[in-house]
């Protein structure tokens, strides 16, 4: 196996990133600080080494996987989600339940802060229900940021608009840091997308957005059955503007109208017949 196929198959099993011959350029790219400091001189170089060093393995698969987020990117899915799906679920969902809201591969936290700045505009429209928002990712670094909301100059110019930098931010120095109860709305944990996903709980809203362009046809289907098991009854999936459910299983459906938004294809439910329990639909 070459150095390029062995690094790809970790990646692939830790990540679930596929990595074709075709992207061997970013092994050279994006490997290039760690080969460095370890003296190597190139990623063929480094395979043996993670052979034996799981540090290094974690730091390769998340110095391959992207990182690239900003503030309401792409716009239409906060725009129905404001629109159409919260103000359904608060009609919905009883009095006094939370709704949470699961913004997986969250990198550095600019969506799950712009999904938290988006609940807090909407303000008396919940009457008092209370919204959690969660963001995961493998990458430990861009979690940290994440955390502690702290953005630059150009990054707060990033699809923020300039009323909210003034509401939702205060200036420290050359940066821009996110108000505390901004803040207090996200959580961040790491959390790996092939994980057992029982210990993240249940969710009325998921974005997964442009990640499942970076896996192959069975992770992705994989995936996306995670994630219907981590949706309550009426909740929604929103993926990015060029991602499809088509041919990934039936897992999911299509929001009449929306090419964004899907709900998960109903679970057939236990149920008693003359004493036996059957499967509705089976």
């Amino acid at each position: 196996m070459s150095a390029f196929d062995e690094i790809a198959a970790l990646v692939k099993a830790r990540s679930g990133l596929a990595l074709g011959p075709e992207k061997s350029y970013l092994l050279d790219t994006r490997l290039a600080a760690i080969t460095r400091r370890l003296g190597l001189t190139g990623y063929v170089a480094l395979a043996p080494r993670l052979r034996v060093d799981r540090a290094l393995q974690d730091e390769v698969v998340e110095a391959l996987t992207t990182n690239e987020t900003l503030f309401f990117r792409d716009n239409k899915p906060f725009d129905h989600l404001r629109r159409e799906a919260l103000p359904k679920l608060h009609a919905e969902r009883p009095a006094g339940m939370g709704l949470r809201v699961w913004s997986a591969a969250a990198s550095t936290g600019q969506e799950a802060y712009s999904l938290a700045m988006l609940v807090s505009e909407m303000g008396g429209a919940f009457g008092g229900r209370s919204v959690q928002i969660l963001g995961t990712d493998i990458a430990r670094a861009p979690l940290a940021r994440a955390r502690e909301g702290l953005y630059s100059q150009f990054e707060v110019q990033r699809g923020l608009p300039a009323r909210l930098l003034v509401k939702y931010f205060t200036k420290e120095d050359d940066s821009w840091r996110i108000i505390k109860p901004i803040r207090d709305m996200a959580s961040f944990r790491e959390w790996n997308l092939l994980a057992d996903p029982s210990v993240l709980g249940r969710f009325d809203i998921i974005f997964c957005r442009n990640v499942l362009i970076y896996f192959d046809p069975p992770t992705k289907t994989r995936v996306l059955a995670m994630i219907a098991s981590r949706l309550l009854p009426g909740g929604l999936l929103y993926l990015g503007g060029a991602e499809t459910i088509n041919g990934l299983g039936d897992s999911f459906r299509a929001v009449p109208g929306e090419h964004f938004v899907f709900e998960a294809n109903p679970r057939p439910t236990p149920q008693l017949v003359r004493g036996a329990l059957v499967q509705v639909g089976a």
